[in-house]
């Protein structure tokens, strides 16, 4: 039986992170690996040991296995542990552990090579007499055979990448007319996020609901499954929320999904923790979609339902122990929600945002759990995924669960760098969730209109506040005092503010009255007068009263740049009370930016070419996500800024078009 002291984590953030709180209580010693930019990270902090293991971008550090067999060797770690996404689910990273004596925690070589292929673990199922969704999972990959089997399936149909994701490599396409387009597209990013180009296409299931079955693998011959979760409610097909159990399910129906995952398990002698993935549909049929031979993001709802460690059980699995527990052992109590806290600005299609986080601070509450990987000063680079954290909340029943998760997402202070707490809060708190009604349809047939997915001016209580803070920061001279002392009364004449977000200004008149110990304060914003006292300050947070309620407000003053969390979302606003008259002009249409830090992956047109409105230009690349940037009006292109394979920095200037005369 394999045995081993020190484990490795191959990953990074949150996953990395929870990976090492399982094996510290059990005993185990760890190593991270880093990247140049992962240098101060949460992980490294955490783990006895850490190694670097190339620059900050994946291909030179996270995805490349001599480098951390090596980092193994070197630090004497006798067992590596992949997480999720990265080398989680690659064959010749487990083959290169068995041959470095090194054990692998996860499923076998042939079982990651099999199910980590779309196309051939779907053979497989179909062999193994598993449900599965018709389409086409043969091994010519040209278009014209892609083409013509498409039309045999019929339309709308899914893309998908046989290697792939979370996601990406994937488009549902409605018309053959938007079929070439999207091969192509599906292809580039297949091969960009996972080496492989290879698609299968599969007849679209409209509104099901996305289940999973969590099953377990021992080296005796023992499989079990752990119940199901409803990852129902995704966008761009990666999942927002996760919950367990499914709101649906019913017990004769989850014992035929879960006999079907063990025999999809079986058909591969299955070890470790795997995640059978299928589609639901409203008359109760379900469909194999793929399995995942990883740990999957959303575990910690079976954790919370079953009562089990899942990372212990994948140690102990690969260590040759049998399973803790037989099936009609493992039982399912109460109901466990997840979302994933990501960086990204939901206001603006879900932008991945870069930058410092100034302030990370969530809410623990009795029956919740925070798994992250953040700390305060560190950088958000557009080289990885963009998510940060999880979100998840335990309760006896759904509406217990589901109250204390509104709670923690919409009290989880992140400032610095934009994060979609806001849109979370929405969709958990919108009837048609609440109700458990979601499919996969949700977000665009009810939630399209939500006002999170629109840029929102601030409100008036925001900007008063704002100004408040500036103000005092102003008349003390500096921005953090422990006491609110040095207040000067400014007679008749207001202050007058002007705070800028993004491009948009707001004016403040602010008018300082003295009343009793505490100076009053009447805000004039627009039409709206509010009166507040500002009573303590830390330069975290902010105690004030307005309208007679005491109220708390989370902060971070950096000179002319405040930043505010509440649950309106993420604020960040800059003083411009005393920027020269005439500043900066919104950009011409005819300029294209770079709408992130990344990388370019394709540039389409040179200098001198005509392009019409809405003409692809640019593919950027950032967070694992290509962008498409697209000409804004009729013209020809004056100047062309950056190359293929350049990295680029937020609102560098890619393109210029010259517009065409009338």
């Amino acid at each position: 039986m394999p045995a081993f002291n020190k484990i490795l984590i191959a990953n990074r953030g949150e996953i990395a992170c929870r990976v090492m709180r399982t094996a510290h209580e059990l005993g185990y010693r760890t190593v991270a690996v880093y990247s140049e930019a992962d240098a101060n990270a949460r992980h490294v902090q955490l783990a006895d040991e850490a190694v670097c293991i190339g620059p900050a971008q994946v291909n030179q550090s996270y995805l490349v296995i001599d480098n951390i067999i090596a980092a193994a060797k070197k630090t004497g770690a006798d067992a590596i542990h992949p997480g999720y996404g990265f080398l989680s689910e690659n064959a010749d990273f487990a083959r290169a552990c068995e041959a470095a004596g090194i054990v692998f925690i996860g499923p076998t070589v042939k079982a990651i090579h099999l199910m980590g292929s779309k196309r051939l673990s779907k053979i497989a199922m179909l062999e193994a007499s598993v449900p599965c969704i018709p389409g086409y999972e043969g091994a010519a990959q040209d278009d014209e055979t892609l083409i013509r089997e498409a039309e045999r399936i019929g339309y709308p149909l899914m893309i998908k990448a046989s290697a792939g994701g979370g996601g990406r490599g994937m488009r549902l396409v409605h018309e053959a007319g938007q079929l070439q387009e999207q091969i192509r597209t599906a292809r580039s990013e297949a091969q960009n996020a996972f080496g492989s180009g290879e698609l299968i296409l599969e007849r679209a299931v409209i509104r099901p609901r996305h289940v999973e079955i969590q099953v377990f693998g021992d080296q005796h011959g023992n499989i079990v499954y752990l119940g199901e979760r409803d990852c129902s409610v995704q966008r761009r097909h990666q999942k927002v929320v996760e919950e367990a159990p499914c709101p649906v399910m019913t017990p004769e129906l989850r014992k035929a999904m879960g006999e079907a995952a063990v025999k999809a398990a079986a058909s591969v002698n299955y070890v470790g923790a795997g995640t059978v993935e299928f589609l639901l549909d409203a008359s109760g049929e379900f469909f194999f979609l793929e399995m995942n031979t990883r740990l999957q993001v959303e575990h910690p709802v079976t954790e919370l339902i079953t009562g089990q460690d899942l990372v212990a059980w994948q140690i102990r699995a690969a260590e040759g122990q049998p399973l803790p527990l037989k099936q009609e052992e493992i039982q399912l109590t109460g109901h466990a929600i997840e979302v994933r806290l990501y960086a990204e600005d939901a206001a603006h299609n879900f932008l991945p945002q870069t930058g410092k986080v100034l302030r990370w601070e969530p809410e623990l509450l009795d029956g919740v759990r925070i798994d992250h990987g953040l700390v305060e000063g560190q950088d958000v680079t557009p080289f990885y995924d963009p998510m940060l954290a999880k979100v998840i909340a335990y309760g006896a029943t759904r509406a217990d669960a589901l109250r204390k998760l509104i709670r923690a997402v919409e009290n989880c202070v992140l400032l610095g760098v934009n994060g979609n707490q806001r849109f979370l809060a929405n969709l958990l708190n919108h009837p048609e969730f609440a109700a458990g009604k979601a499919t996969t349809a949700f977000i665009a047939e009810h939630f399209s209109n939500d006002e999170s997915l629109t840029p929102q001016a601030p409100a008036a209580r925001e900007l008063a506040v704002a100004a408040a803070l500036l103000y005092q920061a102003s008349a003390n001279g500096r921005a953090h005092q422990q006491q609110l002392a040095g207040w000067r009364s400014a007679g008749s004449a207001p202050w007058q503010f002007t705070l800028k977000q993004g491009e948009q200004s707001h004016k403040v008149a602010l008018q300082v009255q003295r009343d009793g110990t505490q100076p009053a304060l009447l805000a004039s914003v627009g039409d709206s007068q509010l009166s507040l006292r500002l009573l303590h300050s830390d330069g975290r947070w902010l105690t004030f009263e307005l309208d007679g309620i005491r109220q708390r407000q989370a902060y971070h003053l950096d000179g002319e740049n405040l930043w505010l969390y509440g649950h309106f979302g993420n604020l960040a606003l800059t003083d411009v009370s005393h920027a020269p008259a005439g500043g900066q002009s919104a950009a011409s249409s005819g300029t294209i930016k770079a709408p992130m830090d990344g990388a370019i992956v394709d540039v389409l047109v040179g200098e001198g070419v005509r392009v019409t409105k809405g003409q692809l230009l640019v593919v950027l690349e950032a967070m694992k996500m290509e962008h498409p940037l697209k000409a804004g009006i009729d013209g020809v292109i004056r100047r062309v800024g950056a190359s293929r394979g350049d990295q680029v920095k937020n609102r560098q200037v890619l393109v210029e078009i010259e517009a065409e005369e009338a």
